[in-house]
């Protein structure tokens, strides 16, 4: 693969208005010849990848790009046991080993076991080690390689650490101007990409060492590549519009149009990675989102806005007011329950929105303080009251189980909480007629990288399932409310591929090889899963996802660890973020958010 491919470019690319599968608009139809060929594969089925707005972006970035042609795969809907299923590109229906990469689009921890069905799908070694030229060069991005992509590292040449926007370029042209048809040119390339494009880790450069105790002691390169992998992002998304490239109806949002209105948020829950991986919080402007809305407009008459913090969008009530005079059904993916305003609510009637969502979390004032959440009973409260006088007949209300310092009072909390609640929704509803449905979802708490309970072990699955068993007891004989909860043994499992370290690939081979039955693996494993699961880290622990520098301070995460212990709130990332010193990821504290 030479220089060349960046310039033999044929007249064949479409960015399509027709579908290329049933009910798809806007997908693209390119030539091979001449071109980077990159399959784009999302670990899950088809209906949740499309369903993911950072895959859609990734693909129209590819796409935007002559020197490349970027087509999608799938986990196959067949059963379980399909381990024989060919696994072909949604655009032209190639098999995966026909292209030059594969690059996998992982969102979350579960989906590590369908990465490895897919390679094995594919045609593909698992292991990086016993690939090289001709098989495809296995990339893989998205949040939890910038969470933690060690689990994973045994299986994938090359990470993408950071937001695809200012890594893609780079790396493609790397790749257009190496060689990928050996495997001494591959080993080449890799290694400069390693040293020339910001973000990209390959783990193959590094060798983990660790103490008789199992803990850490170092990931050392082994050649001249960077020792800490900075996380990359885009400083400014003023020219960086974010929406759905493909609308199809074969989604979890229905032929929604998505629009993201920001990155990050400002709040500081302590349990939400995405509140410290994307700092500082970035919103897009006025009148971009305005014009990605009249964009959407033509597709559709459903637009939903994406974003951590939706509700903190400075010039949130004008965009509804420019939805509304557009005739648009607007959805919002995240309300604070303190920020329902009139205007939001009356947006939400006007969208016939049947069910608006708030997350308290904790069912105490005290275990809300622990985690951040900034939010008190009255706000919950007043929040159920109008939305029910505005017209939205049912709630659904989030919690965990098995958060730090969590206490029997705090479990029995949450259904005195949904009680208050239904009993607000109730007064509420009389004036109308009407009484609606209050939804409970209940999900066991697991501990995630790069925030300030990275430290804390999870609460055992016997301690889950009594406590989840507890909230459905005193709430089973009430009413209009119905309580739905996770499965424990599943949570465990996140919590495994969440906070592992390399060693973790050995019982993800294992569970593949023994078709997802994962106690048979743990059963037989000679590493024990509970010490990355049920142990709690010292401060001073080498943390296997340490070796990336996110642009938060471990000091500041520490630190905001001991004020949840003592249930200590923290307030909000500021306004003006090129003035903070507080955590590290501004510039004002010589952090790296204004050098990327």
């Amino acid at each position: 693969m030479g220089k060349r491919r960046t310039r033999q470019i044929d007249g064949s690319k479409q960015h399509t208005a027709a579908a290329t599968g049933a009910g798809e608009i806007g997908a693209f139809k390119k030539g091979w010849a001449g071109r980077l060929r990159i399959a784009l594969v999302y670990p899950n089925t088809y209906a949740v990848g499309m369903s993911n707005l950072g895959f859609q972006t990734v693909y129209q970035q590819f796409n935007a790009m002559d020197a490349v042609v970027c087509e999608r795969a799938f986990l196959p809907d067949a059963p379980a046991g399909g381990a024989s299923e060919r696994v072909v590109s949604r655009e032209s229906g190639s098999a995966l080993i026909d292209f030059d990469l594969i690059a996998f689009s992982v969102a979350f921890e579960n989906d590590y076991p369908n990465v490895l069905s897919l390679i094995a799908k594919a045609g593909l070694p698992l292991r990086a080690d016993d690939r090289g030229a001709p098989f495809p060069l296995v990339v893989a991005g998205g949040v939890t390689c910038f969470l933690n992509p060690e689990p994973l590292a045994a299986f994938i040449d090359l990470f993408l650490v950071g937001e695809a926007e200012p890594i893609l370029p780079g790396l493609v042209e790397q790749l257009c101007g190496g060689d990928l048809k050996s495997s001494a040119g591959r080993r080449r390339l890799l290694l400069t990409i390693a040293r020339e494009v910001p973000g990209a880790y390959v783990p193959a450069h590094y060798t983990a060492r660790y103490h008789e105790s199992g803990t850490q002691i170092a990931l050392q390169p082994t050649a001249d590549v960077p020792v800490k992998i900075e996380r990359v992002f885009a400083a400014d998304l003023a020219h960086l519009p974010t929406a759905t490239t493909i609308l199809t109806a074969h989604t979890t949002f229905d032929a929604t149009y998505l629009v993201e209105v920001s990155r990050g948020c400002p709040h500081g829950c302590r349990f939400c990675s995405a509140g410290y991986i994307y700092r500082p919080p970035r919103f897009r402007p006025l009148g971009l989102l305005k014009a990605q809305l009249d964009r959407g407009r033509t597709q559709t008459d459903r637009v939903g806005l994406v974003g951590a913090a939706v509700s903190d969008l400075p010039e949130l009530a004008a965009l509804c007011r420019h939805g509304a005079e557009a005739g648009l059904k607007l959805g919002f993916s995240s309300l604070r329950a303190d920020a329902l305003s009139d205007t939001l609510i009356a947006q939400l009637r006007r969208s016939r929105v049947k069910t608006a969502t708030i997350a308290p979390d904790a069912g105490s004032e005290r275990l809300r303080r622990v985690i951040n959440k900034g939010l008190d009973e009255m706000a919950i409260l007043g929040a159920a009251e109008s939305l029910v006088a505005g017209g939205i007949p049912n709630l659904k209300l989030y919690f965990m189980v098995g958060l730090p310092t969590e206490t029997d009072d705090d479990i029995a909390a949450v259904s005195r909480l949904v009680k208050r609640v239904k009993d607000q929704f109730l007064r509420s509803s009389r004036a109308r007629g009407r009484m609606g449905d209050i939804t409970v979802s209940l999900s066991s708490f697991v501990p995630k990288p790069a925030t300030p309970f990275q430290w804390v072990p999870m609460a055992e699955e016997r301690t889950l399932k009594a406590r989840l068993k507890k909230i459905k007891g005193e709430l089973r004989r009430v009413a209009n409310v119905r309580v739905h909860s996770d499965m424990p043994r599943w949570a465990f499992i996140q919590a495994l591929l969440a906070r592992g370290d390399r060693r973790v690939a050995d019982l993800l081979e294992a569970a593949h090889r023994n078709r997802g039955n994962w106690p048979q693996t743990f059963k037989a494993a000679l590493l024990n899963p509970q010490f990355y699961v049920y142990r709690e880290r010292d401060r001073d622990e080498m943390l296997p996802w340490d070796f990336i520098d996110h642009g938060v301070r471990k000091r500041f995460l520490w630190n905001e660890y001991q004020r949840a212990l003592a249930a200590k709130p923290t307030p909000p990332c500021p306004a003006s973020p090129e003035t903070c010193t507080v955590c590290g990821a501004c510039v004002a504290e010589g952090g790296t958010a204004g050098r990327r």
